[in-house]
């Protein structure tokens, strides 16, 4: 008689019972399992040639030679499956499956980070604006190169005063009916000249 090729019939148990995932549960399923079976290229991650050219991958493993890992649940947002359980994450998206969306460098003043049209952004409140919502909004603006520091708050130059650093400062105040026009320059009436509008023009 020929020679047989010895043949053991297993039983195997794929998986097992994880409580709160969505992994298969355990089934048995029983399979020929031939020792001499040879696989090429090779079962990866611990999977068992059980014929010629095909493997039985461990659990959170698949593919025809075990190659690729799997997670469950699945990686969301376009994540890709590491190793089992573990996803990497694409920008904008974080946590152990990928199902939540993150900012880079965060949300400031109250933003909050959300998806909009898959793409992680920051919305801010009304006051701020900004990809973190790191600058605050002067709805009068920053005149005479003020800087908007906080919601309806400029931060002034030497020389300017007021809400949208509109108000020119004199160190010394304009005489005679003069007006302060830009730092510590005086705009005169018609009657009066000098730096401070001290001096009554001469008649002719």
């Amino acid at each position: 008689m020929g020679s047989v090729v010895p043949l053991l019939l297993l039983a195997v148990l794929v998986g097992f019972c994880s409580g709160g995932s969505d992994a298969p549960r355990g089934v048995a399923v029983g399979f020929v399992f031939d020792l001499r079976a040879t696989c090429e290229p090779p079962c990866e991650h611990a999977g068992v040639c059980i014929r010629n050219n095909s493997c039985f991958c461990s659990r959170g493993y698949e593919g025809d030679t075990c190659q690729y890992a799997n997670c469950y649940p699945k990686c969301k947002n376009g994540g890709e499956c590491l190793r089992p359980g573990k996803c990497r994450c694409p920008p904008g998206f974080g946590g152990r499956f990928c199902h939540k969306v993150t900012c880079d460098g965060g949300c400031w003043n109250g933003g909050e980070c959300t998806a909009v049209n898959g793409v992680a952004k920051c919305i801010c409140p009304s006051s701020w604006t900004g990809s973190r919502c790191q600058h605050a909004i002067c709805p009068q603006g920053c005149r005479n190169g003020g800087v908007c520091v906080a919601p309806g708050i400029c931060s002034c130059p030497d020389g300017w005063l007021g809400g949208a650093c509109h108000t020119a400062v004199c160190s010394q105040p304009c005489l005679n009916g003069g007006k302060c026009i830009s730092p510590n320059k005086c705009r005169c009436r018609p009657s009066f000249s000098g730096p401070r509008c001290e001096e009554r023009k001469k008649s002719h």
